[in-house]
């Protein structure tokens, strides 16, 4: 694991070393290449909220897949006690998962709105 990030950082560097040698070779200096941020959003909360966000989109698509695999294991069992409770745990921890990411999102809301009272308040 510690040789792998090694050569992924080393790998990192030596590329960013070759676009530079890259600018300077074709008249650019190195003070004017400039990578703009990849970021879109303004402030942290913001940047949180579309990672949660993110997440919802993703949990949307797949607690659903996962809901009716638990359910086939359920139905499937043939009355095999161990299959029934894998089926039972599949969609029982589906749902906590599900919940976690939309009170997770709820949260980042309800913080992020009560920063801005704050500094709507202070300032």
């Amino acid at each position: 694991m510690k040789k792998e990030l090694i050569s992924i950082v080393s790998i990192i560097i030596l590329a960013g070393a070759i676009l530079l040698g890259l600018g300077e070779i074709q008249g650019v200096s190195a003070q004017e290449f400039q990578l703009e941020s990849p970021i879109e959003h303004e402030n942290f909360g913001s940047l949180i909220g579309a990672i949660t966000g993110f997440l919802r989109n993703i949990a949307l698509i797949i607690a659903p897949i996962f809901i009716i695999i638990g359910a086939f294991y359920f139905v499937a069992a043939a009355g095999d006690p161990a299959k029934i409770k894998t089926g039972q745990k599949i969609i029982l921890y589906t749902i906590i998962g599900f919940l976690i990411i939309f009170l997770a999102e709820a949260l980042v809301n309800l913080l992020t709105e009560d920063i801005i009272k704050v500094k709507e308040i202070a300032g």
